[in-house]
């Protein structure tokens, strides 16, 4: 038979793991988030290096027919298409943009140098971080998310912490991700979760939903965005896609400059 006191402390038990269920599934929704957020921007970064070019050289061809339509046929309506057309062409840069990531007080980069002496130059940043990087990453996060402290100077700890992983895994540094999981091992172990209050664990789990909402907001506008698309039609070899989009605009380009060559040979 069951006392007065034990089937008090059943309901607040179960609120207590329900709490702890909803935490570490917060912590791997925010993995998951801030993964994909990660790829996108290397992505995006990567896109701009490789194809920026082409979709320029692409605007000032369409630009440079509309023209020659407009000069050939002496049409308004054609001189008006041209006109937008060089519209849409990116002006060109200033000074001050032109050597923007070029040098700074110590002369050139390396990349600027390489371009300047025809040398090759460093092949941009993977699209992602490795999948060793990857594991480091969500290992730490699982074991430092300052989601699991109870007390604020633990909390603080934490969050300290998780900012120095966020930024190794964003740089894909997988020798700063061991030297953080060192760090973490010999750290001091974290403290005993503590009983809580009904009132607290109900609140916990309020606050978890609406961390949670935010999330699922942030991984839709990723998902939702262009490159975000573009990434997940090849989730696992982003780099073949970003070939095939640069194969697809080469043959764009050819055929512009074709039919450019024929309005003004």
């Amino acid at each position: 038979m069951t006392t007065p006191e034990a089937e008090q402390a059943r309901p607040e038990e179960r609120l207590e793991q329900a709490v702890r269920a909803a935490e570490q599934a917060l912590i791997e929704f925010e993995i998951a988030v801030e993964t994909f957020r990660v790829e996108v921007e290397n992505f995006s970064r990567l896109h701009h290096q490789k194809l920026g070019p082409m979709y320029t050289r692409l605007d000032e061809l369409e630009a440079l027919i509309a023209e020659a339509r407009a000069a050939r046929s002496g049409d308004p309506e054609d001189a008006r298409k041209a006109a937008e057309a060089r519209a849409r062409v990116l002006p060109m840069p200033g000074v001050e943009e032109l050597f923007h990531g070029w040098m700074d007080g110590d002369g050139l980069f390396p990349e600027a140098a390489a371009m300047l002496t025809e040398q090759p130059v460093r092949p941009p940043e993977r699209v992602r971080p490795s999948d060793e990087a990857r594991k480091l990453y969500r290992e730490l996060a699982r074991k430092a998310h300052p989601d699991l402290a109870q007390e604020e100077t633990e909390r603080t700890r934490r969050e300290e912490f998780i900012t120095r992983v966020n930024a190794a895994y964003a740089r894909g540094d997988e020798a700063a991700l061991r030297t953080l999981a060192e760090e973490w091992a010999a750290g001091p172990a974290p403290a005993e979760r503590k009983p809580s209050p009904s009132e607290e664990l109900y609140a916990r789990l309020e606050w978890l939903a609406e961390r949670k909402e935010l999330l699922a907001t942030a991984a839709r506008e990723l998902e939702e965005s262009a490159i975000g698309g573009m990434l997940r039609l090849a989730p696992d070899d982003p780099d073949r896609l970003l070939d095939e989009i640069a194969d697809q605009l080469l043959a764009e380009v050819a055929k512009k400059e074709a039919e450019l060559a024929e309005l003004v040979g």
